[in-house]
């Protein structure tokens, strides 16, 4: 009977040290799994580093590839497009105009009233409409054709009291987003279809006269003052508000930037100067490139898989579209290589794009104590459930590193442009401000991006500088931009002047 308790005592002792052992070796096996992980992470935040050093790199091969896209055609990364928009907004306008607004599978319709430095914008009123997909693949008939239906109805609405003057006619600034060699103030030829467009007896022909012929077939008696981008039209609201306004920058989606140059500094351009003296030019800063820029393996895959690879590189760095899906990169290498979130690797975490910028944000900007939000958009969204508080902060912790390196870059990308005007450094007696009018979901509503570019440029600049510096949101420039673009350029300036 003693020998059976021995022997049962004996078993289980065994049993219990390998259970213990088996723990131990668990314990070891997680210990390491999650060194592996933030081994991988440490990498990417190495990688990932903007020390100012860098930076100042960054800006000033920035402001090389700007003077060598002046030159001539070709001669950069950057396009640096004439966009023949001379005549910037004073503040002095006064009339009805309109805007159109087409960058995606909606666009805008908008009716400003303008009533000169006293009165301002008296009165602005727009309305959204949808393109049936079928339209996008379709013919420029049929596409520019509902447009202009849309504008007659539109114009339609207008209220008697506007009254136009007797015998003129209405003029409308069109915001285009798609890539156009510009010929003119009111003309550009499309490049190429982007965002799901693809209307081929478009390409190659000039979309203002597209968009005139439309508006004849419906009888609307409207003339196409300026063709501009979203970015050219933030320029030029930021400008209406503000004279000191010097450039725009896009973050959203997409970036881009635009600025005002002294006509004499571009090289290539070979008509007659502007009367004004200046030219706004649209960077395209989205496809610089720079041996400067800190890449990872992570954006060269993305670049690789895009559907642009080898273009946009800045864009890709920098933008909306893009940083959920570096941090999505990063997750699954951690997933794969260190068992991140468990010994299976979440199928949504292999789905390109799955995590948006937005979503990245809202992780990112998460203050509760157990961090709920990063929790709950893991597990809506990558169907990653029950995750532990210490890998909910490696998540915020990783957010953190892509939306700093990205702020950063903006704001060295800024500063190429200050340097480019020469107003990086304070000159004796000259206090007049530079304003940088902003746009783009991503400056408006990620604040930590956006903190960070501002505090990014004062770190740049130094005090003294960076008080003549004025970052300034300048919402909805695609729209009302536009509209004050086709009065800054209306056939009836020289009649009002005279």
């Amino acid at each position: 009977m003693k020998k059976v308790v021995v022997g049962a005592a004996v078993i289980c002792a065994a049993t219990v040290c390998a259970a213990a052992a088996l723990v131990v070796r668990q314990r070891m096996k997680s210990n390491s799994k999650w060194s592996k992980a933030m081994a991988i992470l440490k990498e990417f935040e190495e990688k990932c580093s903007t020390p100012i050093s860098k930076l100042r790199q960054v800006a000033d091969a920035m402001t090389v590839e700007m003077h060598a896209g002046l030159a001539s055609e070709g001669g950069s990364k950057l396009k640096m497009i004439i966009s023949y928009a001379d005549n910037l907004p004073t503040g002095y306008e006064e009339g009805l105009f309109y805007a159109l607004d087409l960058g995606g599978t909606n666009f805008r319709v908008l009716r400003v009233q303008l009533g000169g430095k006293e009165k301002g914008v008296v009165q602005q009123e727009f309305e959204e409409v949808s393109i049936p997909p079928h339209l996008m693949v379709g013919s420029s008939e049929a596409l520019f054709g509902y447009i202009a239906s849309a504008l007659a109805r539109f114009v339609a609405t207008e209220d008697p009291a506007l009254n136009l003057a007797p015998g003129r006619q209405r003029e409308l600034g069109f915001t285009f987003s798609f890539p156009v060699r510009q010929l003119s103030i009111a003309s550009g030829t499309l490049i190429k279809w982007t965002k799901g467009f693809s209307i081929e007896d478009v390409v190659g022909e000039d979309v203002v006269a597209e968009l005139t012929k439309a508006l004849e077939r419906e009888g609307l008696d409207m003339r196409v003052a300026a063709l501009v981008n979203d970015t050219i039209g933030t320029l030029a609201g930021g400008r209406y508000y503000n004279p000191d306004v010097v450039a725009a920058v896009i973050l959203g989606t997409g970036t881009n930037a635009a600025y005002v140059e002294r006509a004499h500094a571009i090289p290539k351009w070979h008509g007659l100067l502007p009367k004004s003296g200046e030219m706004v030019i649209n960077m395209e800063w989205g496809n610089f490139r720079s041996s400067h820029l800190p890449i990872t393996e992570y954006d060269q895959a993305l670049d690789v898989e895009s559907l642009n690879p080898g273009e946009q590189i800045f864009e890709k760095m920098i933008s909306g579209m893009y940083l959920g899906d570096i941090v999505r990169r990063v997750l699954l290498r951690m997933a794969e290589e260190a068992s991140f979130f468990g010994d299976t690797v979440p199928p949504n975490l292999k789905i390109p794009f799955i995590l948006r910028t937005p979503d990245m944000s809202a992780m990112h900007h998460d203050k509760s104590t157990d961090l709920k939000v990063v929790g709950t958009k893991l597990k809506d969204i990558l169907g990653i459930s029950n995750t532990s508080l210490k890998t909910r902060k490696v998540v915020v912790e990783l957010c953190d590193i892509v939306a700093t390196r990205g702020a950063r870059l903006s704001a060295a990308g800024i500063l190429g442009i200050l340097k480019k005007l020469g107003r990086d450094t304070v000159r004796e007696g000259d206090n007049q401000k530079s304003v940088i009018a902003m746009d783009g979901g991503l400056f408006e509503h990620y604040t930590k991006f956006s903190s960070c570019l501002e505090s990014t440029l004062k770190e740049f600049l130094g005090e003294e500088v960076y008080e003549n510096i004025v970052i300034e949101h300048a919402n909805d420039g695609s729209g009302i931009g536009a509209a004050l673009l086709a009065a800054s350029h209306s056939q009836y300036l020289d009649v009002q002047e005279s």
